[in-house]
């Protein structure tokens, strides 16, 4: 069954997700020593509220640039998995921009070593990673899917509107179903650069959802989706996915 959460970047908004009647909430797991510190806390949030968490790791550091991303990045990461491990998170959404498009010759294969290990660590702890899209069309996500058996992938449905004239969901769907293991719904109004991400309630911008909804369901999608949107938003994107998805989400 599907299962409707939300979006929180700070503890302040699991505690609100959690007071909204949301199953999980996707939180934001940026600084290895913020989340240590805040780790006794989170993990008694859970255990008061029932609440379940997904993570969401940081942006790149460069994702133009391998050997930064290998001596910064990777080293955070790792240590974000095991913290990960230790709240009993099952999956985590990473931005790992992989658009050979735009791509220096030889970064996108580069880039692939680097989540392969990122994947593997992952792995251990029992977490699945789930690329999301950003710029991204199915081709450039192939190849990493094709080098790495246990990548995942989060469908970020708004973003798929941004720079496309058809929202590039589509294509994911199509060619890349057997890895979309999380969704992420928010809307927009379409456009070509970061002002353009609004992360509005659904319906107040150009994304059919409807039509996106209903194919990825009818491909056999049945697992998280988290609204990305600010918790006083979620109930407004709640009633349009329950009119998108009807009874097949478990939704408070």
């Amino acid at each position: 069954m599907i299962t409707i959460g939300g979006r929180a970047h700070s503890m302040e908004e699991v505690r609100e997700v959690a007071r909204l009647g949301y199953p999980f909430a996707e939180l934001s797991l940026n600084d290895p020593a913020v989340v240590a510190a805040q780790l006794p806390e989170l993990l008694d949030m859970q255990r008061a509220t029932g609440i379940s968490l997904l993570a969401h790791y940081p942006n790149e550091d460069n994702p133009f640039d391998a050997a930064v991303l290998r001596e910064r990045f990777l080293p955070r990461i790792r240590s974000l998995i095991d913290l990960t491990q230790r709240l009993g998170i099952p999956k985590a959404t990473i931005h790992f921009w992989m658009d050979r498009r735009w791509a220096p010759e030889g970064l996108i294969g580069e880039k692939i070593e680097i989540l392969e290990e990122i994947v593997a660590h992952a792995a251990a702890a029992g977490i699945d990673i789930c690329i999301e899209n950003l710029s991204e069309r199915y081709e450039s996500f192939r190849m990493a899917f094709d080098a790495i058996s246990g990548l995942k992938m989060t469908l970020d449905i708004g973003h798929a509107q941004l720079l496309a004239r058809v929202n590039t969901s589509h294509g994911f769907i199509e060619h890349c179903m057997d890895r979309i293991a999380h969704v992420h719904v928010h809307d927009n109004h379409g456009g070509t650069s970061v002002k353009d991400d609004l992360h509005l309630p659904l319906g107040q911008g150009i994304v059919d959802y409807p039509a996106i909804l209903a194919s990825l369901i009818e491909a056999g999608y049945d697992s998280t989706i988290t609204m990305e949107v600010k918790p006083a938003q979620m109930p407004l994107t709640r009633d349009a996915l329950q009119r998108c998805i009807g009874t097949t989400a478990r939704l408070p």
